[in-house]
């Protein structure tokens, strides 16, 4: 699994590392966000498979890299942060409520293991294969990685005979769908606070934001002000929830934020959106010779599929694969869709807003160069604070102070004025496919606005130099 310590650790299904613990007879690995992270013997059983190993050739940031190239980490590491903050989340709790809660090691064990696990059946190339090039080909059938990663974790327990508990496996796995659209019936109802440690359905607060954005930032070379370990020092249970102090909203507040920002500069950069573009496209082409999306529900043979997808179009010499290796060999040679123009949609006009298509572009030209749908992509973004158009913070309980037992929210009116009142933002961005084309795109989509709002909804028009590039 990587370099860690090679001592022997005898496990029993209660085994935990607790701070009485002896860690230097743990095997660990040196993190470059966590620092040393040190391994259970029961989570290792799942690392050392080629299951989860496959989460190093799955980027984090996806195709980011061609942007940042810094952002070049993985799956891999990002897990392991995210067991390792459930593991300091869980103690921390255990630490200062645990006879009032009555968290035990079975507890702290599964929670450890859901983060551990809560990525296995995470797609290529980021969100974009889920998001982007499955609802192409699946004609409405919904998929997550989320639920694929419940149906690993099954396989690897048995293709691996691992010796766990059921009832662990089962609540690892409700964790895991916890905050997903195929969240399964909780099977205990005490302790459900557990379940807001890994994925938080309830406010959107847990371990896994809080690795990948300190992780996001540091690898893209951008600063990062948002400082979790406040947050998990001075968390609390109240009423089976986990809450914050009053006083720490506004460092909840720059957490949601922070994520926007990341969204905004590098998620969903321009130039990163134009070649993830590029990449559906050639998945789209080279799905029917090489069935990438056949293995979608099978565990057995899914984790055989990784970023190397690219690779393997890329050299192969099949005459089927020819548009998708040729768009591929676009991308190396930096020769990407290019980006036309953009527009934020007006707040008054979001309720109805209906996701723009390069249909709705093409049927918006009027004399001149005949455009083809083909010609043009289109990108809708949309960017929040993980409660769509809601304020986040007014599905977060706070409390007082330790020697309160209340729990309550904070309305709108009693926050910082200086706090935004619009909570999402969605975006119509245009591309070209072709460079020729950049003028005849841009005039089309200027067009699809005058006749969608009356007037340019776009900050500025498209540069006369990027027009003229032929």
């Amino acid at each position: 699994m990587g370099a860690y310590r090679e001592e022997n650790l005898s496990f029993s299904p209660d085994c935990n590392l607790s701070p009485s613990h002896d860690r230097r007879l743990s095997k660990h690995v040196r993190d470059n966000v966590h620092g040393n992270i040190y391994l259970d013997t029961l989570s290792l059983k799942f690392i050392d498979t080629e299951q989860f190993q496959r989460l190093r050739e799955l980027k984090q940031l996806g195709l980011a890299h061609m942007v940042y190239p810094g952002a070049v980490h993985s799956r891999f590491e990002h897990s392991l942060g995210v067991y390792w903050l459930a593991g300091e989340a869980i103690q921390k709790l255990k630490t200062y409520q645990g006879l009032e809660l009555g968290i035990d090691r079975f507890d702290v064990q599964t929670v450890k293991v859901a983060g551990l696990l809560h990525d296995v059946g995470h797609g290529p190339f980021s969100h974009l294969f889920e998001r982007e090039f499955l609802p192409k080909v699946l004609n409405g059938f919904k998929w997550a990685h989320e639920e694929m990663s419940a149906k690993l974790i099954d396989h690897i327990v048995d293709e691996h005979q691992i010796d766990v508990e059921p009832e662990m496996i089962k609540r690892v796995k409700e964790m895991i769908l916890a905050s997903s659209e195929f969240a399964l019936p909780k099977s205990a109802k005490e302790k459900q606070f557990l379940y807001d440690i890994v994925a938080n359905g309830r406010n959107g607060i847990d371990v896994d934001k809080f690795d990948y954005i300190v992780r996001d930032s540091r690898a893209c070379g951008i600063g990062c002000s948002f400082d979790f370990h406040r947050l998990m020092d001075t968390m609390r249970v109240l009423g089976d929830e986990i809450c914050y102090r009053a006083k720490d909203y506004l460092s909840i507040h720059k957490l949601f934020a922070t994520r926007a920002d990341l969204f905004r500069t590098v998620y969903t950069h321009s130039k990163v959106k134009a070649v993830e573009l590029m990449v559906v496209d050639a998945l789209l082409k080279a799905n029917s010779y090489l069935e990438i999306s056949s293995s979608i529900q099978d565990p057995s043979e899914y984790w055989k599929l990784d970023d190397s997808i690219i690779k393997t179009i890329e050299t192969a010499p099949d005459e089927e694969l020819r548009e998708s290796r040729d768009l591929i060999l676009r991308i190396r040679r930096r020769n990407l869709y290019q980006f036309c123009n953009e527009y934020a949609v007006p707040k008054d006009k979001l309720d109805h807003f209906k996701n723009v298509t390069a249909q709705d572009i093409a049927c918006s030209q009027k004399n001149g160069v005949l455009l083809k749908e083909d010609d043009i992509a289109v990108c809708n973004v949309r960017i929040d604070l993980t409660r769509g158009r809601q304020n986040p913070l007014e599905s977060i309980n706070f409390f007082k102070d330790y020697e309160s037992n209340e729990k309550f929210s904070i309305p709108d009116d009693r926050i910082s004025h200086l706090l935004p009142t619009s909570y999402q933002d969605m975006i119509v961005r245009v591309y070209s496919k072709k460079p020729e084309l950049v003028a005849a795109v841009s005039e089309a989509f200027e067009n699809f606005q005058l006749k969608i709002y009356g007037v340019k909804a776009q900050v500025h028009d498209t540069p006369e130099k990027k027009k003229r590039r032929i």
